[in-house]
C-alpha cells in the first residue's frame, strides 16, 4: 500500500465500498448464480492485487479477463479458480493460455480446430467458451447462421482434448435503458441456444447493467465489471457506492493581475486580479486533457474550476474564492471534501467519455492507496 503523505498526487480506493457493490450484485442474481468479476485492465485501473480479496465477498465462480497475460499474471498472485479470457487471441497464445490453466473464448471453427490441436499437443485438457454474435458484432458466432455452424461446432468439441464450458453473448446497449435492442438480443441467443447441444457448458449474458435491470436474465453465470469499481450504468436509483477517489496537491500558488495568460495556447486569461493554485496532476497520470477550461476540483470543500489546458505533470485552478490555501493542501479531482462531491461519472460526463475510460487511464505514476 502505497503512503500518500509522500505522494504529489494519488488513487484512494475504498475496498468497503467495493465489497459492497460486490454483494450488492450477489443480492440480485440470489445464492444459485455464478459470478465472474471482470478484472481485466487490472481491475479497471484499480489494480488486481489490491482488490481480489474484496471480490472474495461474492464467492466468485472465476473471473474475466481480457488477455492471457492478464490471466497468466492471476496465476502468479496464487489464483485458482477458473480464468476466462473474454477476448480473441492470436493462435500463438494458444499454448501459453493451455499452460496457465485459462479458459480461452472462440468465435470461429478455425479458432476451435486451432485449439483442439494445441490441446492435443500440450497433452492438456483445453477449455472454452463460445461467443454468440447477437448484435455487438466485434466477436462471436453470428446467430443468424448457426444452422451452418452449430452442428461442426458440436462435432469438433466432442474431442477428449477439449471442454466446451460456456456459452454466452454481450449486449451492447442495455447500459442506455433497457431497451427493445437488448430484448432482441436476449431473444436471438435464447433461440441460438436452442439449437446448439446441451452439453454446451454454462449460460451467460448479463453484464453490470443487465444484471440490475433485468436479474432474471442471469442464466447460470453473470459478468460484473464497472459497477463493483464504482462506475454508474445509468440506473437511477441504483447508483454504486463510490470506490474511487483521485487527490492532487498543491504546489505551487500565485498572485496574478489581469489580462495574465495561462498555459499551452494561452487559452485562458485572468479577468482580474486572480489567486491561482498549481495542483500535481496533469494528462502524464491520466487526468483528461478535455477537462481544460470547464472541469472542477474540490479545495477545503469549495469547487474551484480548472483554467487553462491540463498539461502532462500539472493543472491550474482558480482558487480566488477562497482563503487560507496552503502549499502541500490536497485537491480531490474525484471523490468526497466536506460536503461536496465530484463522482467518477461527473468527471466522464464533462470529459465526453465514459467511467471506464477515466478508470483504466489513470497511469501507474498514480500510486494506489487502499483506504
Amino acid at each position: 500500500m502505497a503512503n500518500h503523505l509522500l505522494s504529489r498526487s494519488w488513487v484512494e480506493i475504498s475496498l468497503d465500498s467495493l465489497s459492497k457493490n460486490v454483494l450488492v450484485v450477489r443480492e440480485l442474481v440470489g445464492n444459485d448464480c455464478r459470478i465472474i468479476p471482470m478484472i481485466k485492465a487490472d481491475a479497471y485501473g484499480l489494480g488486481v492485487d489490491n482488490v481480489l480479496t474484496s471480490l472474495e465477498a461474492c464467492n466468485p465462480w472465476g473471473f474475466g479477463v481480457a488477455t492471457v497475460a492478464e490471466g497468466c499474471h492471476l496465476r502468479d498472485l496464487g489464483v485458482d479458480k477458473p480464468i476466462v479470457v473474454f477476448s480473441p487471441i492470436p493462435y500463438q497464445s494458444y499454448r501459453e493460455a493451455l499452460a496457465a490453466d485459462l479458459t480461452i473464448t472462440l468465435s470461429s471453427l478455425e479458432s476451435l480446430e486451432r485449439w483442439v490441436c494445441a490441446s492435443k499437443e500440450s497433452k492438456t485438457c483445453g477449455r472454452f467458451h463460445v461467443e454468440i454474435d447477437t448484435g455487438m458484432g466485434r466477436a462471436g458466432f453470428d446467430w443468424n447462421t448457426v444452422d451452418y455452424w452449430g452442428e461442426k461446432l458440436r462435432v469438433l468439441a466432442n474431442r477428449d482434448q477439449v471442454v466446451w464450458e460456456g456459452t454466452y453473448t454481450h449486449f451492447h446497449s442495455s447500459d442506455t435503458g433497457f431497451g427493445a435492442s437488448t430484448e432482441v438480443q436476449y431473444e436471438r441467443f435464447s433461440r441460438t441456444r436452442g439449437k446448439l447441444p446441451q452439453d454446451g457448458g454454462m449460460y451467460h449474458v448479463c453484464n453490470s447493467a443487465a444484471i440490475l435491470v433485468k436479474p432474471s436474465f442471469s442464466a447460470d453465470a453473470v459478468r460484473p465489471g464497472i459497477f463493483i469499481y464504482g462506475g454508474n450504468v445509468g440506473m437511477p436509483g441504483q447508483e454504486p457506492e463510490p470506490v474511487v477517489s483521485l487527490k492532487a496537491r498543491v504546489v505551487l500558488l500565485r498572485d496574478v493581475e489581469k489580462n495574465t495568460t495561462l498555459g499551452y495556447g494561452a487559452s485562458y486569461k485572468s479577468e482580474g486580479r486572480e489567486r491561482w493554485a498549481v495542483l500535481s496532476i496533469g494528462y502524464g497520470d491520466g487526468l483528461p486533457r478535455k477537462l481544460g477550461n470547464c472541469g472542477e476540483t474540490l479545495i477545503h470543500g469549495v469547487r474551484v474550476p480548472i483554467i487553462g489546458r491540463v498539461s502532462m505533470d500539472t493543472i491550474v485552478v482558480n482558487i480566488s474564492v477562497l482563503q487560507g490555501v496552503k502549499i502541500g493542501d490536497v485537491a480531490t479531482l474525484i471523490g468526497k471534501d466536506g460536503g461536496q462531491a465530484i463522482t467518477l461519472d461527473e468527471v466522464a460526463d464533462v470529459a465526453e467519455t465514459v467511467s471506464y475510460e477515466i478508470l483504466t487511464g489513470l497511469t501507474p505514476r498514480l500510486p494506489r492507496v487502499l483506504v
